[in-house]
């Protein structure tokens, strides 16, 4: 009985027992099926056997059973490991070309991923952190799935694109990735960008090469290129299969019908809804005129200084103080010129005791006031230190009103006309952030055989066909020199170097391996773990954020050091040559 119910319990024992014999009974000879006197006979027989053998029969089917459950679970795990492996390809460029790899995400934890971003996502990047953040982000890999929604990464790409609002590169990415879910807003950004340029055929182009998911705004820009390109029918079919959705615009069918010629006339009134309409608006409108605010988005500025629908500097009246902030917004936005904006302030009208007492005079005007008045001052400052000490109030107003961009130029411009040595020592920091020294001209490299670290060795870095016994050929050389200069003293740059060309598989000199000792760069832990664990995505986000807003060459000869033996660790080699080359040579 024990046997029976154990028989029962087990689902899969039963069907064991079912099989084995289904397939027993077919591997005999073929019966006689008109022979039923064969068949009880034989049936009887494998009813006896059964009830002889039962309780061994079932200890073994158990035991089958176990091993069948653990089958089971083996190929469920495979196939998860399967299923993980899928996942769609997503980025622009090549892995080989910076030495990484479709897997550099692979590993990475999602929850530090999210922490990483966002501590990234509120610093101004400097160009080198942006360089490695370019990197890492847009290279081809796989998508980490540990902790994190993919849409989530595929956001942090996405966002990234935008941020550096270069559309060919958006382009590329588009047509690298066709099978993007989620492409729409992208797409949208790409087609409004160009249209706020008046660059209808580029931003009509993508259609021809990228499909997009339902979106009625895309429909809408597909159906107007179309007529654009004389596609009449091809554009009514579309509007009609729109329709058929539920589609519902009057303003655009408006647009549609008169276009098409269907209408001979169009009556509405501008539509700022959306990028399109503006357009729209602007290309049917007769005599058009559009007076932007602050409530009106970027985009549409954008188109009105492309077309060259905004108001003329010229004849701005000085009273009006929300048109001045406008202008003033606008220039951070690069929508009106700073010539423009300080041409501007140029026509403001200020009296004799204000412009010899601009330092006071300022804090009782309207900061838009301040700001021309500061300018001015600075024209007709008499001593560098006059002029500098009101160019850095000047700057401090545009970052308090949070206009920044709008002084940028025009504030190098200024520093341009004032000496390094003419500079009071309170004011060179200021100096120095906005002005790179105009005596150093960063464009070829001048080598030094004397030190290490601006030697020819460098030719390494650069050119690929320097190869490695030429490589240690000059090191041997080199180092030989070196020992007779009992003064010489290794720098952290030229180990740098060294160590750099170590990781490269360089063989030092054997007679000279003792010339100079090497301590460890001191790598926080965390970092530590990833480079053990080849984690090289969220290295390189750690990177990101240790370099954050600093210029690589502003650092120190320490930090340098450890951010090398990072990449070297990591063999990522393509990144580490560019930054060797911005830090160590001698440069005229």
């Amino acid at each position: 009985m024990k046997n029976l119910k154990l028989l029962n319990k087990k689902i899969f024992t039963i069907l064991f027992i079912f099989i084995f014999f289904f397939e027993k009974s077919f591997s005999e000879e073929p019966e006689d099926i008109w022979n039923l006197e064969k068949i009880e006979d034989k049936e009887i027989t494998v009813e006896n056997s059964a009830t002889e053998d039962q309780s061994t029969e079932s200890d073994s089917i158990y035991k089958i059973q176990q091993e069948r459950e653990k089958d089971v679970m083996q190929l469920i795990k495979e196939e998860k490991t399967l299923l993980s492996k899928k996942i769609s390809v997503v980025g622009i460029y090549d892995p080989d070309e910076n030495g990484l790899s479709l897997d550099m995400w692979q590993k990475s934890n999602g929850k530090i991923i999210l922490q990483l971003m966002s501590k990234i996502n509120k610093l101004n990047l400097s160009d080198d952190a942006k360089e490695i953040f370019d990197v890492a982000i847009l290279t081809n890999s796989y998508i980490p799935t540990k902790n994190i929604n993919p849409d989530q990464f595929l956001k942090f790409k996405e966002d990234w694109l935008i941020k550096k609002n270069n559309l060919n590169l958006i382009k590329i990415y588009l047509e690298k990735n066709p099978d993007l879910k989620e492409k729409n807003f992208l797409l949208r950004f790409y087609t409004d960008q160009y249209l706020s340029k008046g660059e209808i055929s580029n931003a009509c182009e993508i259609f021809d090469l990228i499909n997009f998911q339902t979106s009625n705004y895309l429909s809408k820009f597909k159906i107007y290129c179309l007529i654009n390109n004389d596609k009449n029918e091809e554009a009514q079919l579309q509007l009609d299969l729109l329709k058929e959705k539920g589609f519902n615009d009057s303003f655009f069918e408006k647009v549609f019908y008169y276009l098409i010629g269907y209408e001979s006339k169009f009556n509405e009134k501008i539509s700022a809804k959306s990028m399109l309409n503006f357009h729209l608006s602007h290309r049917l409108i007769e005599d058009f005129q559009f007076e932007p605010n602050e409530n009106t988005s970027n985009l549409i500025w954008k188109y009105l200084s492309s077309m060259n629908l905004l108001t003329n500097i010229d004849v701005v009246d000085l009273e009006d103080k929300e048109k001045i902030l406008n202008i003033e917004s606008a220039t951070n936005d690069n929508n009106y010129t700073e010539d423009d904006l300080f041409s501007l302030y140029k026509r403001f009208l200020f009296n004799i005791n204000q412009l010899l007492n601009v330092e006071e005079s300022y804090k009782a005007l309207p900061n838009f006031q301040s700001r021309a008045l500061l300018y001015q001052g600075i024209l007709l400052a008499k001593t560098s230190e006059d002029k500098i000490k009101l160019t850095k109030i000047l700057k401090e107003s545009f970052n308090k009103d949070n206009i920044p961009n709008a002084f940028n130029n025009k504030l190098k411009e200024i520093l341009n006309t004032i000496e390094k040595e003419d500079v009071p020592s309170n004011y060179t920091g200021f100096y120095d952030s906005y002005l790179e020294d105009k005596n150093i001209k960063k464009n070829k490299i001048k080598f030094n055989n004397k030190i290490i670290h601006q030697s020819k060795l460098l030719f390494y870095f650069i050119d690929d066909q320097y190869s490695k016994k030429n490589v240690e050929k000059d090191l041997e050389s080199l180092f030989k020199k070196i020992k007779k200069n009992k003064k010489y003293i290794f720098s952290t740059k030229d180990i740098i170097l060294i160590e750099s060309l170590k990781s490269d598989g360089i063989q030092l000199p054997k007679k000279q391996q003792n010339i100079y000792s090497a301590t460890e760069a001191v790598i926080p832990y965390d970092i530590q773990i990833l480079i053990r664990k080849n984690d090289t995505g969220l290295a390189l986000l750690r990177l990101v954020e240790i370099i954050g807003e600093d210029s690589i060459v502003s650092m120190g000869s320490e930090t340098i050091y450890f951010i090398i033996s990072i990449l070297n660790q990591l063999n990522i080699d393509t990144l580490r040559n560019k930054i060797l080359l911005k830090v160590l040579p001698l440069k005229v």
